[in-house]
C-alpha cells in the first residue's frame, strides 16, 4: 500500500455533498464519501474530519431570512453534528474506528474535542470526525477547519468540494476560466476568489498552513490528496 506523503492532514468536507440534490441525507453519497476516506485511511495517514451542516440547514441563509445570527449558526452547528454521526456510522461499517467529537457539548451522542483527546485516537490509527465547527456563532467550518488543523498540528488542510480547483473566474459563468495550480492565500484575499472565508485564510496565513482544494466527487481524489498527487489547487 502506498504511504501518505503527510502524517496527519485535516479533511473538511462539505454538508452538500451528503445529501441528495443538496438536501437531507442521502445514504449512498455517505457511503461514497466513506469508501473514499477509508481507501486515504488505508495509506496509513492519519484523518481529522471537518464536516459542514449546509444540507440540513445554512446558518448563515436563516440568519438572511430573519433569525438572529447567533441562534441560526448554532442550528447550523447541530446539523454538522447530525452529519458527523450519519459519516461515522457509514465508516465504522467499512471497519474503521472512529471518534466523533463536538465543539458543543452533548455526552449522549459525542465526546466533546479536547485538543489530546482529538491526537491520541489519531496517532493509535483511529479517525476523528470533529463537528459543530467552533462551537461559536459567526464562524464557519472552514475556519474550524483550520483552527483544528493548527491546533492538532497537520501537515495540510484538504478541503473537498463539487468544484476541481480554485479558479480566476467561475467556471460556470466563464467555460475558459483558468485554473489556479498553486496560489497563495495573500493572493486568494487580493483577488477576493472567495476559496474560503477571510477568517481562514488570516488564519491560515498566521499558521503557515498549505490548503489542498479539489474535486470530492472524483474517485480516489482523497487517497490521492493524501499521497501527495498533484491534484486542484495548492494554496500556500
Amino acid at each position: 500500500m502506498p504511504q501518505s506523503a503527510y502524517n496527519r492532514v485535516v479533511l473538511k468536507v462539505s454538508g452538500e455533498s451528503m445529501g441528495a440534490n443538496g438536501g437531507g441525507i442521502d445514504p449512498d453519497a455517505v457511503g461514497f464519501i466513506a469508501g473514499e476516506i477509508k481507501a486515504a485511511a488505508d495509506t496509513g495517514a492519519q484523518i481529522a474530519v471537518i464536516i459542514g451542516g449546509g444540507n440540513i440547514c445554512r446558518g448563515e441563509a436563516l440568519a438572511d431570512a430573519g433569525l438572529h445570527r447567533a441562534v441560526a449558526d448554532h442550528m447550523g452547528m447541530l446539523a454538522t453534528v447530525i452529519n458527523a454521526l450519519a459519516l461515522q456510522d457509514a465508516l465504522e461499517k467499512l471497519g474503521l474506528e472512529v471518534r466523533v467529537q463536538t465543539a458543543i457539548a452533548m455526552a449522549d451522542v459525542a465526546e466533546p474535542y479536547i485538543r489530546r483527546r482529538c491526537i491520541a485516537p489519531l496517532e493509535y490509527g483511529r479517525l476523528c470526525i470533529l463537528a459543530a465547527g467552533t462551537g461559536n456563532p459567526f464562524f464557519s467550518t472552514d475556519t474550524a477547519a483550520v483552527l483544528r488543523a493548527r491546533e492538532i498540528n497537520a501537515s495540510i488542510l484538504l478541503k473537498a468540494t463539487k468544484v476541481d480547483g480554485v479558479y480566476e473566474e467561475d467556471p460556470a459563468k466563464n467555460p475558459r476560466a483558468k485554473r489556479f495550480r498553486t496560489l497563495t492565500a495573500r493572493q486568494a484575499l487580493d483577488r477576493n476568489l472567495r476559496v474560503l472565508d477571510m477568517t481562514a485564510l488570516t488564519m491560515a496565513i498566521e499558521g503557515n498552513l498549505p490548503i489542498l482544494i479539489f474535486n470530492l466527487r472524483k474517485h480516489g481524489n482523497i487517497k490521492k490528496a493524501v499521497l501527495g498527487t498533484k491534484i486542484g489547487t495548492l494554496i500556500t
